[in-house]
């Protein structure tokens, strides 16, 4: 049996679910707005009935109505959508069908901290690539092919990257993947954070040859209680493999979460503005906090998604720094459960009202520093 390490930031996540205060300002959330049941049966010009669901299994690859929207979403085709329970099963399916004696997985450095530990548990060695602060978290082809080598299963790519915001330009993207096909190696774009970008838009990947996209309805879209994701492979072979791998795994999604997140994609043009409209009021704060900081905290600002990577610039450990905010009802990611312990990662779109109020906390506890 693999003993897998702690996910170190569900731990600290769930150590302040039901705290005494309760957290009021959850700047640790990598979501958006809240939406409710009611919220998003109301979009569009008709209420969306639910009451008529019935609640069988659903195909292994998703409804039709469900993978048509999704492909709408990415501009890809139906066919090669695979309807997935939230983006961490596609990742594990694809990770188990990437699994083979002595092979290894290429990750980012920060990164979300599954990509590692579930990599270990179908027995993946985990390579990484570094994204340097001091080159603005870049993510570069030179340095992730760098890592490349004979067995290597899988690259993969996040972007907009969690935590730190950064975007690679789908040209480099393009460019990555074929070089990649010349070793025999497929690239996964994990997608999550499309299409909220803060400069200019940028198209998905899906449809670039030798990339697998994933994808899921909790962070764009602000719905991670629907726990759909999906993955997005236009090799016939390799998703035959997956809807296969997806039967033993957990048979299909919920009929009637389906329903929901086919509303919820069809009525994008409705979510993605809420979105990006409280991204960037409160991301303009975030700007505020850094300038008037006196150099205390440090930042690159996010070209996309929703999380910063900031760091406090002496170096020090941000653990103590977030459990003191956490006191005042302020929920701050500490960068350890990243590797990084002089970072820590903000959450800039879940919280609707009240993120001035926990921007000031956050600057009276650097003043104290």
């Amino acid at each position: 049996m693999v003993d897998l390490p702690p996910f170190a930031l569900d731990h600290w996540l769930s150590a302040y679910d039901f705290a005494t205060p309760p957290i009021a300002y959850n700047l640790a959330s990598s979501t958006g707005p809240r939406w409710s049941v009611a919220d998003l049966c109301a979009l569009g010009d008709a209420q969306l009935a639910i009451d008529d669901v019935v609640l069988s299994y659903a195909p292994p690859e998703g409804s039709r109505q469900l993978r048509e929207a999704i492909a709408a979403f990415h501009g890809a085709d139906p066919d090669a959508v695979i309807a997935t329970t939230g983006a961490s099963e596609a990742l594990s399916i694809l990770f188990c069908l990437c699994a083979r004696p002595g092979a290894n997985i290429v990750l980012p450095d920060p990164g979300y901290p599954a990509y590692a530990a579930v990599s270990q548990a179908w027995g993946l060695a985990a390579r990484t690539y570094r994204l340097d602060r001091e080159d603005g978290f870049a993510q570069r082809a030179d340095a992730i092919l760098a890592q490349v080598d004979a067995d290597t299963s899988l690259v993969i790519l996040n972007t907009p990257h969690n935590p730190t915001g950064t975007v690679m330009p789908r040209p480099d993207i393009e460019a990555l993947a074929a070089a990649l096909a010349e070793r025999g190696v497929p690239l996964l774009v994990d997608e999550v954070y499309h299409p909220l970008y803060f400069a200019a838009p940028q198209r998905s990947a899906a449809g670039i040859a030798n990339v697998i996209v994933t994808s899921d309805l909790s962070k764009s879209l602000s719905l991670p209680g629907l726990r759909m994701g999906w993955l997005i492979d236009v090799d016939a072979d390799r998703r035959a493999r997956i809807v296969d791998a997806r039967s033993y795994f957990t048979i299909s999604a919920s009929p009637l979460l389906e329903r929901l997140a086919t509303q919820a994609l069809r009525h994008c043009d409705a979510i993605l503005p809420r979105l990006s409209v409280v991204a960037q009021r409160n991301m303009a704060m975030l700007d505020a906090l850094v300038a008037q900081s006196d150099g205390r905290l440090a930042w690159v600002r996010p070209n996309g998604g929703t999380t910063a990577f900031p760091w406090l610039s002496d170096g020090r450990d941000s653990r103590p720094f977030c459990q003191a905010l956490a006191a005042q009802g302020v929920l701050l990611a500490p960068g350890d459960c990243f590797g990084h312990p002089a970072h820590m990662r903000m959450g800039f779109a879940q919280q609707v009202d009240g993120f001035d109020v926990a921007v000031g906390r956050i600057a009276e506890a650097l003043e104290a520093l």
